[in-house]
């Protein structure tokens, strides 16, 4: 049997599907223990807003081609620069 080898994969995505279709046990020599986390997730946090608020959020963000969630953190992250530049 030929060993098999696990390939460089750079998207969560990609790696997602080569896994659907494959044994773990398959790659047992190549594997490793880390003591670090691999996938380190951002902080969430909750902003409320009132439906009309919200509304228009989901209205601009819809013209520009993102979801109200990437809109607000744009907004977010411009006002944090604005505020660290100052």
């Amino acid at each position: 049997m030929t060993k098999r080898k696990l390939p460089k994969i750079e998207s969560t995505q990609e790696l997602a599907k080569f896994w659907d279709h494959r044994d773990l046990t398959d790659f047992q020599e190549e594997l490793e223990e880390v003591a670090e986390p691999v996938f380190v997730r951002g902080t969430r946090i909750v902003v409320k807003l009132q439906a009309n608020e919200a509304k228009s959020l989901e209205t601009i963000a819809r013209s520009k081609g993102v979801t109200q969630h990437e809109l607000a953190r744009q907004w977010v992250l411009q006002k944090l620069a604005r505020l660290k530049k100052a």
